[in-house]
């Protein structure tokens, strides 16, 4: 079936209550300096764009929530709406995501050769990096992608590869560098390393 879909590119954009919706890349058109802009979505109030990235319609797209779960979604299987459109649930478009969970990152890829590893970040600054490779099964109701203390939740996903720097920030302006070959490669069902020493009172935003 995948065979019979038009790929062409799209730019898929998420609000922070996981309204999704897929759209042309040309329907963004070009503007001269000074333009005014075009509306991108349109949102109830209270709501606001979270992500948006141009993408195939072939790619797959990774989701990944706080509570260390990821999901599979192909990007063809976006509802694919009007630019003004508000979009739709992507609770609805996948399976066993429940109510309290909230998406952290999205990630798109081809394959999964496309980068060397994909690495992890935890409110209380722990960090894992597993390589892509071992998530490439779907399941149609997601897998644990990183374990998470008591407490603790994922605020960020990043594909790397060899020779990257990581840079974790806190809420109270610390940041702390790293190359990748710092955190060494662990198993998908591993919780991590200690990626930031944080101040009491002081988390990872970033």
């Amino acid at each position: 079936a995948e065979d019979l879909i038009t790929e062409e590119d799209v730019v898929v954009t998420i609000s922070k209550e996981g309204f999704v919706k897929r759209t042309p890349v040309d329907t963004y058109r070009a503007q001269s300096r000074g333009g005014r802009g075009v509306t991108a979505s349109k949102s109830k109030e209270g709501d606001f764009l979270n992500h948006l990235f141009v993408c195939s319609t072939h790619d797959y797209l990774l989701i990944i929530t706080d509570k260390g779960r990821l999901y599979w979604l192909k990007v063809y299987r976006l509802p694919d709406l009007d630019r003004t459109a508000k979009g739709r649930s992507i609770r609805n478009l996948l399976e066993g995501v429940s109510a309290d969970e909230e998406i952290r990152a999205i990630l798109s890829a081809r394959t999964f050769e496309e980068a060397d590893y994909i690495l992890f970040a935890t409110a209380k600054g722990k960090v894992k990096k597993t390589e892509l490779k071992s998530y490439s099964r779907p399941r149609s109701n997601g897998i644990i992608a990183t374990k998470l203390e008591e407490g603790d939740s994922l605020i960020g996903t990043r594909f790397v590869s060899k020779d990257d720097h990581v840079m974790l920030c806190t809420a109270r302006g610390q940041v702390v560098r790293f190359d990748e070959r710092d955190a060494r490669s662990m198993g998908r069902n591993a919780a991590g390393v200690r990626g930031a020493s944080l101040k009491e009172g002081d988390r990872v935003v970033d």
